[in-house]
């Protein structure tokens, strides 16, 4: 792990579980409880649950392309040091 990032939490990372968790039990159980035909009901589900996983896709390519690019800078860096080195000396 880099120096500069912080860690979160264990009691953090427990109620950001606990919050989706909740969310999608409360959701679905609005769903399940609609006065409508099953058909709109699955279709429902459906787009809550292709929702969901889109989301965390999207989170964690975001994330992705955020610590590629902070590694590309890191060798940039590096390799500038360096060229300024071998220039001073």
């Amino acid at each position: 792990m880099n120096a500069n990032t912080t860690s979160h939490s264990g009691a953090w990372v427990s109620f950001t579980y606990a919050n989706m968790l909740a969310s999608l039990a409360l959701t679905f159980g609005g769903i399940f409880f609609l006065p409508i035909d099953l058909w709109i009901k699955g279709y429902l589900f459906m787009g809550v649950t292709m929702l969901v996983s889109s989301t965390v896709i999207v989170t964690k390519t975001l994330r992705d392309v955020q610590e590629s690019s902070r590694l590309v800078n890191k060798l940039e860096e590096a390799r500038t040091e360096k060229l300024l080195a071998s220039i001073q000396s």
